[in-house]
């Protein structure tokens, strides 16, 4: 986490008085981090997904139930958090309507959904020397924004 991002988190949670979360980090959105940020910031993208293959190959934890993130813009400056609510690990094509929906992008159907994430799982997969597939594992998480910084 970054010095901007560290600063917001701790002024964030200082005025909510809780017992410091299991965990916290700091990151950016796919391929339009600062068009996706704004989407969750609206309140029109409440979930996102990844590869599993990718938390493997980077040996990263998977996210959890109340975890919390602060969310990044193309520049690594934080402009919300979010705390995550519900992760379920689950086969491409297998995410159901309603979550790809909850994703906010495009024009919020199913169909811009699989086709945004199938070429962007293909791009990513083929730079590790890899091959996509339908039924690729995907780990799919709801959050909710928590705050929005300040300008």
């Amino acid at each position: 986490m970054n010095q901007a991002s560290q600063e917001y988190w701790n002024e964030f949670w200082t005025s909510i008085g809780q017992e410091e979360p299991r965990s916290v980090s700091a990151w950016q959105f796919g391929s339009k981090p600062d068009h996706l940020a704004q989407l969750v910031m609206d309140g029109v993208k409440t979930a996102t997904c990844s590869g599993l293959i990718f938390y493997e190959m980077e040996n990263e934890p998977l996210p959890a139930v109340e975890d919390y993130s602060v969310i990044l813009n193309g520049n690594d400056e934080p402009l919300a958090i979010i705390k995550t609510v519900d992760v379920k690990l689950m086969p491409m094509n297998e995410v159901p309507e309603e979550f790809a929906v909850a994703e906010g992008a495009g024009d919020r159907t199913y169909q811009y959904w699989k086709d945004a994430h199938e070429k962007f799982f293909k791009k990513e997969l083929s730079d590790l020397g890899l091959a996509f597939s339908e039924d690729m594992m995907l780990v799919c998480e709801r959050f909710k924004v928590v705050d929005i910084k300040n300008k």
